[in-house]
């Protein structure tokens, strides 16, 4: 597919492919802390602090707190990005100030110290990671953002396999699979942030010289355009936390006897096969000029894999059915992340916008066991499920809806 025109005439300047191979590790950092940190290394400090009663109610109240600090976090750091015309220095000082924070949470004795340090964490990782989404679209041009969602979908994976290695039995103490952890992360982004000043179009624009105003139509298009971006990605990323934290317990109502590795297994593959096919997809999407049409695919294809969750009755489909929604959605998720930045109404304003985008992957944490509790009891995980199939399809209407042509120019 051609370059598309920018917002002068002029053609796009595309980056080169080790530049989004860096980006995309980069951005991949944050799934390296996170993932390992949150899902095993966090939980294994607690279960050392508490008995198995209050391990519960400690991780939920970390969580809780996390995820408001997280969500906080992006938005703040994205506009003060924006404002100063820098990202890189933002990012640079939330990548020392995250990974120093991991350093510490060994000397947390207490909930409270626990809190603390979580709490801190994630808003020094989301002042990295902030500053980095909108480095995207300050970046990226649109002919290749369906490329860069491809290469991000390769991030959830090397974090689970970052939480693989640093548990590897005798590899590092507990208190060392944190400086591990670290260390990894610092590998991974810094690359981007010392090699980044050397391309073009890697800077925001400069806040004493705003873009030109878009045309009061143009404008209403792509706010527009972002809402419903915004709406799909919250829609099914309910679905998806909630798949995520209750996989385990809806495989043990089918059959008792399932082993909590089955679960592991299931999440790794589903992780590993969706990355390269994400990476087809967006090429597909950037040479075709189609960039949602893969989106709206997906969300067509995750209610089929829900209604047979929902319908299964052994391990075997329920397995199955579950690959369907995971593999559908993992796809998603990261082709919409790279979409997203070409429907961003304010040039100037992306890091905040970004932030705003944000809460449709912290909100459903927040929310999202309340709507289980309330609807298992009564209507059971079947239930559940079709009414996530539901919103999946809401979610196709809204993108069905999109523009197929470029949004917005960088």
């Amino acid at each position: 597919m051609p370059d598309q025109p920018g917002a002068s005439g002029e053609p796009e300047t595309r980056q080169p492919l080790r530049f989004l191979v860096l980006y995309a590790l980069a951005w991949a950092g944050g799934s390296i802390a996170y993932v390992p940190f949150l899902t095993i290394l966090l939980p294994v400090r607690i279960a050392a602090l508490v008995p198995p009663d209050r391990a519960v109610l400690w991780l939920s109240a970390i969580a809780f707190c996390g995820a408001i600090a997280a969500s906080a976090g992006h938005i703040l750091f994205g506009w003060l990005s924006d404002i100063t015309g820098t990202r890189r220095a933002w990012a640079a000082l939330g990548l020392a100030l995250s990974c120093c924070l991991l350093l510490l949470v060994p000397l947390a004795q207490s909930l409270e110290g626990l809190i603390l340090i979580v709490t801190a964490w994630q808003i020094a990782l989301n002042m990295m990671l902030a500053p980095l989404a909108a480095w995207g679209a300050d970046c990226v041009p649109d002919g290749q953002k369906g490329l860069l969602g491809g290469l991000l979908a390769f991030g959830p994976g090397l974090g689970a396999l970052t939480g693989a290695l640093v548990t590897m039995p005798g590899l590092a103490s507990p208190d060392g699979r944190l400086a591990l952890v670290a260390l990894i992360v610092a590998a991974a982004v810094l690359p981007t942030l010392l090699l980044a000043p050397q391309l073009p179009r890697c800077d925001p624009a400069e806040p004493a010289a705003p873009l030109p105003r878009q045309p009061a139509r143009q404008g209403y298009a792509l706010r527009q355009s972002a809402l419903r971006m915004w709406a799909a990605r919250l829609l099914v990323q309910v679905a998806e936390a909630a798949l995520f934290s209750f996989l385990y317990l809806w495989l043990r109502s089918i059959d008792p006897l399932v082993e909590d590795y089955l679960t592991a297994r299931v999440f790794s593959l589903v992780l590993v096969l969706s990355a390269p096919a994400a990476l087809l997809a967006g090429r597909w999407a950037d040479r075709r000029g189609h960039p949602f049409r893969p989106l709206v695919v997906c969300t067509l294809i995750a209610p089929f894999g829900l209604v047979g969750m929902a319908l299964a009755q052994n391990v075997t489909a329920g397995v199955a059915s579950y690959a369907v929604f995971g593999f559908s959605t993992s796809i998603f998720l990261a082709l919409h992340s790279a979409q997203t930045l070409r429907t961003l109404p304010n040039s100037n304003r992306r890091g905040r916008d970004l932030g705003l985008f944000n809460l449709t992957n912290t909100m459903p944490s927040l929310v999202m066991p309340w709507f289980t509790l309330a609807l298992v009891p009564w209507f059971g995980f079947s239930g559940l499920f079709v009414l996530f199939a539901a919103l999946a399809c809401v979610a196709a209407l809204l993108l069905a809806g999109l523009r197929e042509a470029p949004l917005a120019k960088n």
